[in-house]
């Protein structure tokens, strides 16, 4: 089958190319950017093939979106419907969520987690924990029979580093980068080493209490646009998997999709 995978987060907006079931790109879009989300989703949908049953030369695929934005979601809805005559499918609305939830209030869970989630299972088929490190930080944890369980939402670097130039009176912002050293010369360095070691360090703990409730030490998968900044001092992990949530949306309609073909 041929999808455009679309992940809608905070500040961008990942678009997955699939023809065939195969990964063509993945590109990131600023969300805040209507022309160039446009362009990008007419570009993309233009290399969707062509139904070969259609007269009208009507493209045979489906845009299936996740979000956590709202306002940018209806922004994509208006775009696929205006300019390419197509509806979206939600996940979480349209299309159910991929593995089954042990939490209080499945339908308040963010689908970036659940996807990105069951695409870690479907490969790992064993207890996980999948880390997303964006605007939030999400570290879930599915259990050995593929249920998620929950996880903790933590601020991400950029939300962390505005936070202390906004809240002290001579702290600079800084951009977090992997530090020279474990301590900084300078205070925009000892910012930098701050963020970055507490993330890893509040990674490594996390995982270790997760372990602990469930009685052993889950595979790591970990995503997101910043995840490659940390990754290579995070010896504990198992993954670093860019882009998981666009292969999460991919596989949480093609469930549905097998599911619906096997229904009575």
């Amino acid at each position: 089958m041929n999808i455009i995978a679309v992940d809608i987060g905070n500040t961008n907006i990942a678009v997955g190319l699939f023809v065939n079931d195969e990964e063509q790109f993945i590109k990131s879009v600023p969300g805040k950017s209507h022309a160039k989300l446009s362009e990008c989703l007419k570009s993309t949908w233009d290399k969707i093939p062509v139904a070969g049953s259609s007269k009208e030369g009507k493209r045979d695929g489906v845009i299936v979106i996740s979000s956590v934005k709202p306002e940018w979601t209806a922004l994509i809805a208006k775009i696929a419907r205006d300019d390419l005559g197509e509806k979206v499918h939600i996940i979480g609305k349209d299309i159910p969520l991929p593995m089954t939830m042990w939490v209080d209030e499945p339908d308040k869970v963010g689908t970036d987690r659940v996807v990105s989630a069951a695409a870690a299972y479907a490969v790992v088929e064993d207890a996980v924990v999948v880390a997303d490190f964006g605007t939030a930080v999400t570290i879930d944890l599915v259990d050995e029979h593929g249920v998620f369980l929950g996880g903790v939402i933590c601020p991400g670097f950029q939300i962390s580093a505005r936070a202390l130039k906004e809240n002290t009176a001579q702290l600079p912002k800084v951009k977090v980068t992997k530090p020279k050293a474990p301590y900084g010369k300078s205070t925009a360095e000892a910012i930098n080493c701050g963020l970055y070691y507490s993330m890893i360090g509040a990674l490594q703990e996390i995982i270790r209490r997760y372990a602990e409730k469930i009685g052993k030490w889950p595979q790591t998968v970990i995503t997101g646009s910043a995840a490659k900044t940390i990754k290579d001092d995070c010896n504990f992990i198992d993954s670093f998997v860019p882009n998981l949530v666009v292969k999460g949306i991919v596989l949480a309609y093609q469930k549905h999709i097998a599911e619906k073909a096997y229904a009575p």
